[in-house]
């Protein structure tokens, strides 16, 4: 079985990432969506709600497995599971020079190679960053997101569940 990984924060999954997600399926058996936690990152969402998001969104497609990543390396993550592949979409060159060292480094620890796809043109400028920026300042998100995700980030997000690392 040809087993990837989607890892990301996903705070929130927007339709970018879906359409990366999708077309991995396409590539893999399956492909695990790997809902990660990075402790010096302020979340919108909690993890639980997260997960829930991609869940919801993802369920008609197959092959996808959605969990979290848990503590420790990505590298040892994909180790553990069988994972053959690291799929990444990439919205410019900044998004390959940040990807390249990791996915050298991931390689290196593990043997895990990395795939990048070009993000479709008319996505190339979501972030979940800018997503929750303009959210939060009024500005309409709806074309960017799945409904469901929408309406959490209408309420305003949860508070996130992560204790700080230490």
């Amino acid at each position: 079985m040809r087993r990837a990984v989607c890892p990301g924060s996903f705070d929130p999954i927007h339709n970018g990432h879906l359409e990366v997600i999708a077309r991995a399926a396409g590539l893999f058996d399956e492909v695990i969506v790997a809902v990660s936690t990075n402790y010096a990152k302020k979340y919108m969402f909690s993890l639980g709600d997260r997960l829930d998001m991609a869940r919801e969104t993802l369920a008609s497609l197959k092959g996808i497995v959605v969990e979290p990543v848990g503590d420790g390396l990505l590298a040892e993550y994909c180790r553990q599971r069988g994972v053959s592949a690291i799929v990444k979409g990439l919205r410019s060159s900044s998004d390959f020079d940040y990807e390249l060292p990791m996915a050298t480094m991931n390689r290196q620890l593990s043997g895990v190679e990395t795939v990048f796809l070009p993000a479709e043109a008319h996505y190339l400028h979501l972030s979940s960053t800018l997503i929750k920026e303009v959210a939060g300042l009024g500005g309409s998100v709806s074309d960017y997101v799945p409904r469901s995700v929408h309406k959490r980030l209408l309420a305003g997000g949860s508070a996130p569940d992560q204790p700080p690392r230490g």
